[in-house]
């Protein structure tokens, strides 16, 4: 496939905010932060900030953004419906949680409530976004109990690693001691995780054939060219255009930077007292998972691309 960086942008970015919202709503819930802590609130605002800003990318892949409301039209059927509307639901209660938090009330709604709702609606969310591509039956690479797994994963992961960034550089050690360690946990989790995945899909053999493909069922089949003098969508949209060896490269890189040098580093934090390894912690990772989404959407192989084997 022909990754769209409006959609890797967005998956990342939501990930982000949804780990990170998750993340501080258990610390409240398990007491490591209070209900009326600064770090709170500002750190709501980071995942509200990140979910928007996530939300503003996607629209970028439409033709018609315009239009986007009536992808919710079919949520009892579509999985990309029901992400549409359990992302805004997300985002509203998140702000209504800092609105509460910055108008300095409290009550059950802010230390329960709103952290039990938010940790559902991110849940949902992850399971919303990776069923938009595990139902995808015929991409092989995307037809895995995995893929839910590796959305979910990989964005407490992220969450993770950011809370414990913020929390080293705000000083709040109650915080840092208790996301510290499960931030390294998670993201070896989310490293095993995101491996099996990659050594199902390596391991995958197309479904189909050159001649279930085109109706030629001559035994020696080779196509000679693309069959038109130009490009044309399908061309366009299912090919990421490089090499098997380049993305070998890039798919290295994802798993180093998305997860082996920040766990790393976030050995080094937990060993240290200062808070640059988890800031460069976050940094690595977040430029390892921009790589990871592009390989996730680059890898998979479109049953289309046997008929046009000249460009793939």
């Amino acid at each position: 496939m022909n990754p769209a960086w409006s959609v890797v942008f967005f998956t990342v970015l939501a990930g982000f905010g949804q780990g990170l919202a998750v993340c501080l709503s258990v610390a409240v819930l398990g007491g490591a932060l209070s209900s009326s802590n600064v770090l709170l609130a500002r750190g709501l605002g980071l995942a509200i900030a990140l979910l928007v800003i996530g939300l503003a990318a996607s629209f970028f892949h439409l033709a018609r953004p315009l239009r986007a409301w009536r992808a919710a039209a079919m949520w009892r059927t579509s999985w990309l419906s029901r992400e549409v509307i359990v992302l805004p639901a997300l985002i509203g209660v998140l702000a209504l949680w800092w609105l509460a938090l910055v108008a300095g009330r409290g009550g059950v709604a802010v230390a329960v409530l709103f952290p039990l709702a938010a940790i559902v609606l991110a849940i949902v969310l992850w399971v919303c976004t990776g069923m938009i591509y595990a139902g995808i039956r015929f991409i092989q690479e995307w037809a895995h109990p995995l893929t839910p797994v590796n959305y979910t994963l990989i964005g407490l992961s992220s969450g993770m690693v950011l809370a414990a960034g913020l929390a080293a550089v705000a000083g709040e050690a109650r915080l840092l001691a208790v996301v510290g360690p499960a931030a390294i946990v998670v993201t070896l989790a989310a490293g095993a995780a995101r491996v099996a995945s990659l050594r199902r899909n390596a391991a995958l053999k197309p479904r189909s054939t050159l001649q279930s493909a085109t109706g030629i069922h001559a035994r020696r089949l080779v196509q000679m060219s693309m069959g038109m003098s130009a490009g044309s969508f399908n061309t366009r949209e299912f090919f990421h255009r490089l090499g098997a060896q380049a993305l070998r490269r890039v798919t290295w890189m994802a798993v180093l930077f998305g997860f082996a040098l920040p766990l790393a580093l976030l050995a080094w934090g937990w060993g240290t007292a200062s808070p640059m390894p988890w800031v460069m912690a976050l940094l690595v990772q977040a430029a390892g998972l921009l790589a990871e989404r592009w390989v996730f959407f680059a890898q998979a192989r479109h049953p289309q691309n046997l008929y046009y084997q000249r460009v793939s």
